[in-house]
């Protein structure tokens, strides 16, 4: 299978994405790791699949491990610490190079080991999950969460490049296949409806892993973030519609102290809440609801929130979101589908209702 590349363009900090099947092994991987000491962080779920595999692929350089615990639970200050007693136990210093092999959890809490350490130090990322290729591993989000929310002590940081090799969808489990799938459902409803009707037509190749459907669809998703990003590097304004279902979906993960949904499961069930929520507000047609909902489940994903979440909770767990901006809750909403942006002036009557609808 070719190799796909597309480019990040962020001026002097601009990077290349790679999708295809023997990604690790490009030359231009090599070339960023340019024989430097690298570090490879992973988990113990990954690393008996992958570990081996990577460090065969980067024949140069002095190449080290560190396999972490898998878990959400574990994207924490304590872990973060972890990676940085190793780093000063090896004496990396700043030409060292952190490599991501793994999920979001992974990719996130690497890169921002990698913005922190002596300053910052490069670091790549190698996704294995479809969640982290379509999404986390693209634009330079790095994060651990606090108890109070996800992704709430982080940096905007970017990665050298993206190394996207599909064939580690081959040994993905089917719920963390779903979860990948809200992401790349996001990118039809969030700015691509043509998107969004080809998802529909092909989601059933999709979830039979059709190798050349998934390429098409990892790289229109790519695509359509690494616009958005290059807009609005640090979501200061348009970037904010990546958002789409978190705000809900966060709430949902943090109800659950990050052991319930899977962030891909829990951002269905807020993708839906948010349709919901347009719908009631007069903004999305609501003949697009059902759409929303259907896709969703045909992608083996919730479309409400678990019943046994008190509404009161989630709302005030909303409270503690990113975008709440001078006390204001900002919710990423749809005027169509293809068509999304930021609304604040909202009824919370309205909110409540949809929280209590789940």
């Amino acid at each position: 299978m070719a190799e796909k590349t597309l480019t990040l363009d962020l001026g002097e900090r601009s990077y290349p994405i790679l999708i295809g099947t023997d990604t690790w092994a490009s030359k231009t991987l090599a070339q960023v790791l340019d024989n430097r000491r690298a570090l490879i962080i992973t988990n113990d779920t990954v690393a008996p699949l992958y570990l081996d595999r990577l460090q065969s692929s980067l024949s140069a350089g002095r190449i080290e491990s560190l396999v972490l615990p898998d878990g959400e639970q574990f994207k924490n200050m304590e872990t973060l610490g972890q990676i940085f007693d190793s780093l000063l136990e090896r004496r990396f210093d700043r030409s060292g190079v952190l490599i991501a092999l793994g999920g979001g959890v992974i990719g996130d809490i690497t890169g921002f080991a990698a913005a922190c350490y002596q300053r910052g130090i490069d670091f790549v990322q190698v996704p294995t999950t479809l969640l982290a290729q379509v999404d986390s591993s693209v634009g330079g989000k790095t994060a651990v969460n606090h108890p109070r929310g996800k992704n709430m002590i982080g940096a905007f940081y970017q990665p050298r490049v993206v190394c996207i090799d599909v064939q580690t969808l081959d040994t993905l489990p089917d719920r963390e296949f779903s979860a990948g799938m809200a992401e790349v459902i996001k990118y039809g409803l969030i700015r691509d409806s043509a998107f969004f009707e080809w998802l529909e037509q092909n989601i059933d190749g999709l979830m039979a892993r059709q190798r050349d459907l998934l390429v098409e669809a990892i790289e229109l998703s790519c695509a359509t973030k690494a616009a958005v990003v290059a807009e609005d590097e640090t979501e200061q304004d348009v970037r904010a519609i990546l958002n789409l279902g978190h705000t809900f979906g966060h709430a949902i993960e943090a109800a659950q102290n990050y052991r319930g949904l899977l962030h891909g499961e829990a951002v269905g069930a807020g993708m839906a809440m948010a349709a919901r929520m347009s719908a009631r507000l007069g903004m999305l047609d609501h003949q697009a609801v059902p759409r929303v909902i259907s896709l969703l489940q045909k992608a083996g994903l919730p479309s409400a929130a678990p019943q046994e979440l008190a509404p009161t909770e989630l709302r005030d767990l909303m409270a503690h979101d990113k975008k709440v901006s001078r006390g204001q809750l900002r919710l990423v909403l749809m005027d169509a589908i293809g068509s999304a942006r930021v609304v604040s002036d909202f009824d919370e009557a309205d909110l409540v209702a949809v929280l209590e609808q789940g």
